[in-house]
């Protein structure tokens, strides 16, 4: 029986984990007086306590945290952006490449993705690590989230009684260009530089698409079409299980041509899609923001750091 820990439980991301971790017959789940969350010296405790712990705190926080967990044999993972870029900390996205799921079965410290780089990452870093494209390519990203993936506060702006009107509307943010998964889309994608990244918030709870344009006559190779990167998507993510690729160029998978964002949702699945044609190609990521986006990946990560089935908790 593994000891499990969730630091920062009342969040969004921490409560989803505790819904999926209730599913575990195998793990004993710590809790927290509620009266001492604040409490350093109780966490600190805790923590070092728990075969494993996640960390769903501000980055501050979970800095804060990961020093004050001292026992070695206690393995974390982070759900904030403190450490998706820091080389000690194993990137948490099995299926990413190669030898990424062996890492995160022996690592101690792992970072578990933001939403939208898990879309990008697993739509560009193919493309890249096949040398379809060169790693200066210019990429750009455009992609749509439901509002839970603002956390609580966000969520309360959404759902509040007379929310104003122009949240009915998708709202474009992020405009100064420095989105703080911009680092981690860079360096998880192999990239020169970050991506031109243009993500919006839908009136919706969750749910999200991530899209990235290529263009067949800046690839490195020659005669790049839809069907073309279908046949390398299938090859590069055969036998994964949360990855699936889609038919290329079907219009039925659409709904009177529109892809719904929440589509998979309360799964733990990326789905990727192919558009386009001999000159113009559309990439695209559909996933839940609070499944493979967040706390789904936590618990696929947690599960093969302690020796379970991939999807325990998750299917």
């Amino acid at each position: 029986m593994f000891k499990v820990y969730v630091d920062g439980q009342e969040g969004t991301t921490g409560l989803q984990i505790n819904e999926r971790l209730e599913k575990h017959s195998n793990i004993e789940i710590l809790k927290i007086d509620p009266d001492k969350r604040k409490d350093s010296s109780e966490r600190q405790r805790i923590l070092n306590e728990a075969d494993v712990a996640f960390l769903c705190l501000p980055d501050v926080a979970s800095k804060e945290a990961a020093a004050m967990t001292t026992n070695p044999n206690t393995r974390l993972i982070d759900a904030s952006t403190a450490f998706r870029t820091d080389p000690d900390w194993v990137y948490g996205l099995p299926e990413m490449c190669k030898g990424q799921r062996e890492k995160i079965r022996n690592a101690k410290r792992v970072s578990n993705p933001g939403c939208y780089p898990t879309g990008f990452v697993l739509l560009v870093r193919p493309l890249v690590e096949k040398s379809i494209v060169s790693s200066n390519y210019p990429f750009t990203c455009h992609a749509v989230s439901g509002y839970s993936g603002g956390g609580k506060k966000l969520i309360a702006t959404y759902e509040a009684p007379g929310a104003p009107h122009n949240h009915l509307m998708a709202r474009p943010y992020a405009f100064g260009l420095k989105h703080k998964h911009a680092p981690e889309m860079k360096i998880h994608g192999l990239l020169d530089r970050p991506p031109v990244f243009s993500p919006s918030v839908g009136n919706y709870y969750k749910g999200m698409i991530v899209m990235v344009p290529l263009l067949p006559y800046l690839c490195n190779v020659k005669n790049v079409t839809p069907a073309y990167l279908g046949d390398l998507y299938n090859e590069y993510y055969a036998g994964e299980r949360f990855v699936t690729v889609m038919q290329v160029n079907d219009e039925a998978l659409l709904d009177g041509g529109f892809l719904d964002p929440q589509g998979v949702n309360g799964t733990n699945l990326n789905q990727i899609f192919v558009y386009g044609h001999d000159d113009q190609i559309m990439l695209v990521s559909r996933l839940d923001n609070l499944g493979k986006g967040a706390s789904g990946a936590a618990v696929q990560n947690m599960n093969l750091m302690l020796g379970f089935d991939e999807g325990l908790g998750l299917e």
